[in-house]
């Protein structure tokens, strides 16, 4: 299943989104906003499971209120995209396995 996970097209709009084709055929495409609500970085992922647990969240200091935008995208091996974004964040390296995890519903 590992080539499976290895898309076989990536199409990034830095202020829309990433379109990523897999080798069945699949096409999932992620919003930017969508991508970095779901940063796999340690800081982002307890960000995330305290918001779950209570109300009140504080928010990181490199919190923009206005719309967020990719400023740089690498590719890590032939396993993951790494994603720098606006509001100075970039350590959250989104592996194949797990963009295709996260994958938002198609449209019908």
């Amino acid at each position: 299943m590992g080539d499976l996970l290895i898309p076989t097209k990536l199409a990034l709009k830095k202020d829309s989104d990433l379109s990523v084709t897999w080798p069945d055929g699949t096409v999932s495409v992620y919003p930017i906003a969508y991508l970095r609500s779901r940063c796999p970085c340690a800081t982002c992922k307890t960000l995330r499971e305290s918001q779950q647990k209570s109300r009140l969240t504080v928010l990181p200091t490199n919190f923009v209120s206005g719309p967020i935008t990719v400023v740089k995208a690498e590719m890590v091996g032939n396993y993951a995209i790494q994603i720098g974004w606006s509001d100075n964040h970039g350590s959250g390296i989104y592996s194949f396995s797990y963009l295709r995890e996260i994958a938002p519903p198609q449209n019908a």
